[in-house]
């Protein structure tokens, strides 16, 4: 995906939500976007904090959440 400024980014959460009629289906519509183009493993910081990010996942409570290790961990 690459980096995006505000407005990009706004413009694909539209093309991932269109159609949805629902939270349910806009939030599913967001991750199957993330998930598909998503270049993984790649590195940035959190806090500070070099970490990798290895994948993403939807948790049952609708929360999509973001899968890190640092230092081989």
């Amino acid at each position: 995906m690459g980096v995006l400024d505000t407005a990009e980014l706004e413009a694909v959460i539209e093309e991932a939500t269109l159609g949805a009629y629902n939270e349910d289906e806009q939030l599913t519509g967001l991750f199957t976007m993330l998930e598909e183009h998503l270049d993984l493993p790649f590195t940035t910081a959190v806090f500070g904090v070099e970490v990798t990010v290895d994948g993403i996942d939807l948790t049952l409570d609708g929360r999509i959440v973001v899968l890190c290790s640092r230092g081989g961990m």
